[in-house]
């Protein structure tokens, strides 16, 4: 079934942004001892700059971190760990690994890629009125009323007229026919029911077949879409309230990010001479 949600989630696919792990060990104490003005420690003669801090402290603080002297004494204590094992890395040879000089470059392009992205949207902000827009477009399309319904999803006509007919002779339950006989692994094991859902999250022909029947009533054909052929009950309806727009809105946001993302990257490979 396809969906039409207003809580739809995002996906930024490789442009996902990579953080920082930061361990849940005590708290380390900010070292007084090595470094100079600009850097936070010295390991092996090699500077930690102060400036890594600040780098992984924004980070820390657009997810919500507080920005506290324990929480850089936690980052400069991770980075302290991390200048010391890379350079072992070195000494062994690992900076010349293939794979680890693959695996650096996708990070280098990975981050150009996630600062071109970001430079991209603050250049192209998302107003409110075109996420207000989206919300009544997504509003009214959903309708005013929602469906509880089962289906059982066969591969032919003739299957689902012969299960139909061994439901009506009393032969089988629908739910025990769901259960055994039903191409939908989402719903079968719950004798083919769907979860509360407006006609807008359903494809059309079955949409369309459900909001003719009452209560209780199932259609008096099977029904024909692009995943096969339904068998379709209707358990109940109710009237559907939309949540508020401020429910939603960063649900939108997101919606209109990914939308942007997905355009950015197309101008960039429309542009590029790809062989």
């Amino acid at each position: 079934m396809k969906s039409l949600a207003l809580q739809r989630t995002v996906s930024l696919a490789v442009f996902a942004a990579a953080g920082l792990m930061i361990s849940t060990g005590a708290f380390s104490q900010v070292s007084k001892g090595p470094g100079t003005p600009g850097n936070v420690a010295r390991v092996n003669g090699v500077a930690v700059p102060q400036s890594r801090i600040d780098m992984l402290m924004k980070q820390q603080t657009q997810r919500g971190a507080p920005d506290t002297p324990e929480m850089r004494a936690r980052v400069r204590d991770e980075l302290v760990s991390m200048e010391a094992v890379s350079q072992e890395a070195a000494k062994r040879g690992f900076d010349k690994n293939p794979d680890v000089l693959v695996q650096l470059e996708l990070a280098r392009q990975n981050i150009l890629a996630q600062a071109y992205i970001a430079d991209y949207i603050a250049k192209n902000p998302i107003s409110e009125a075109s996420m207000k827009a989206e919300y009544e477009k997504i509003r009214s399309a959903m309708g005013d009323r929602e469906y509880r319904v089962r289906h059982i999803l066969l591969k032919t006509e003739a299957e689902a007229k012969e299960i139909m007919a061994a439901i009506a002779a009393k032969r089988t339950t629908f739910e025990k026919a769901a259960a055994e006989r039903s191409e939908d692994a989402g719903s079968k094991g719950r004798g083919g029911e769907l979860d509360w859902t407006p006609p807008a999250n359903l494809v059309k022909p079955f949409a369309d077949a459900m909001v003719k029947l009452k209560k209780g009533q199932t259609a008096p054909a099977p029904v024909q879409s692009q995943f096969g052929w339904h068998i379709i009950r209707l358990d109940d309806e109710r009237p559907l309230t939309a949540p508020p727009y401020d429910e939603v809105k960063q649900q939108l946001q997101q919606r209109f990010q990914q939308q942007a993302i997905e355009k950015a990257i197309g101008e960039v490979r429309a542009k590029a001479k790809i062989e």
